[in-house]
């Protein structure tokens, strides 16, 4: 008899789909696995420490995900110049006056934060970089000082192209690289003080971006910064929902952070009203100039706020603070906006 040769089944194409709908929970993992990578990168809570790569550690340190508030604060400077028009030039001026406001201080900000901040993230997050020994302490030493040096750089050279006699653009950058530094770094640690440094941080979202982009474009004048500053207890709200992350941490090291000494509940209370309340009075002065179509405008963003800050932030303000984040703070940065058209038009009658 002659030997029988084996018969290899062919591969039939319905397996992987089988496999698929058969193992729902290794889809989920690998799905599960990409947005953890994906808010690792951007910055974000609840990332997993593995990454090798050093320049997305690089990039993991400078956070991404603060840079819109900043970049959008750049957007809202040039529309209250109000003499914003749609040139190459001027998209060109704006671009790197971006990059500027975001990747290059907020970045110097962040890594700084983290710095100062490692035995706290050791607690809260230790996936960090820095913590978790992803990047040596020099390397980031060297970060820190390299985006500082060439944010002040950029910030001389939008001076210069903007004509600029007095260099206001570099007087910010130095200013807010300044407050940057003692939010985080002892012995001032503005960060220890739950409201100034909250309203450090909400000032560095909104005032100095928009400072920034007013005079990038035009004149800046008291009115612009007093008006920011003010919008800027808007932004120590905003400031407050980082804080809930690392409650614990901070509580075991002392820090004065808003939720450590007004309790969980109370601080997101806090939290909500901020945010709110200096939205509506920024309302009330529109009026008061006679812009009642962008105060209206503005007053309807403020309700869907309220919505969802009662949906989700003050229920859990510690698990929702992300999905806070981003179904509610969009109404704030539009509101922003509005502020910033409206202050242009009136400027511009």
């Amino acid at each position: 008899m002659s030997e029988s040769t084996p018969i290899t089944p062919e591969p039939n194409p319905s397996d992987a789909l089988d496999s698929v709908v058969n193992n729902p929970n290794e889809q989920a993992n690998a799905s599960t696995d990409r947005s953890s990578k994906t808010r690792q990168l951007l910055g974000m809570k609840g990332a997993a420490a593995g990454e090798t790569s050093v320049w997305k550690i690089r990039l993991q340190l400078m956070k991404p995900i603060t840079w819109i508030p900043l970049i959008w604060g750049v957007v809202c400077g040039a529309a209250s110049s109000g003499n914003y028009t749609w040139t190459l030039e001027n998209v060109l001026k704006a671009g790197l006056c971006m990059l500027l406001s975001g990747p290059l201080m907020a970045g110097y900000v962040q890594i700084t934060n983290d710095y100062y901040d490692r035995e706290i993230d050791a607690i809260n997050e230790p996936y960090r970089p820095i913590p978790s020994g992803a990047i040596p302490l020099p390397q980031v030493i060297t970060q820190i000082w390299v985006l500082l040096i060439a944010g002040l750089a950029i910030a001389f050279a939008l001076d210069k192209w903007a004509g600029n006699e007095f260099p206001t653009i570099t007087s910010i950058a130095i200013i807010g690289s300044f407050i940057g530094y003692i939010y985080s770094a002892p012995p001032l640690k503005l960060k220890q003080n739950g409201w100034l440094g909250s309203y450090a941080l909400g000032a560095s979202y909104i005032t100095f971006p928009w400072c920034t982009g007013h005079a990038l474009f035009g004149d800046l004048n008291l009115t612009i910064v007093i008006l920011t500053m003010f919008y800027s207890l808007a932004g120590l709200g905003i400031a407050i929902v980082n804080d809930f992350k690392s409650v614990e941490g901070d509580r075991q090291l002392g820090l004065q952070s808003l939720p450590v000494m007004f309790g969980v509940t109370n601080a997101a209370l806090i939290c909500v009203v901020m945010i709110d309340l200096f939205q509506g009075l920024i309302a009330a002065y529109l009026v008061s100039i006679h812009e009642n179509l962008y105060a209206a405008i503005l007053v309807l963003l403020i309700i869907p706020q309220i919505t969802l800050q009662d949906m989700y932030f003050l229920r859990d303000p510690v698990n929702n603070d992300v999905k806070y984040q981003a179904s509610a703070q969009p109404f704030l940065v539009l509101g922003m906006l509005v502020t910033g058209i409206a202050l242009g038009h009136h400027g511009a009658i």
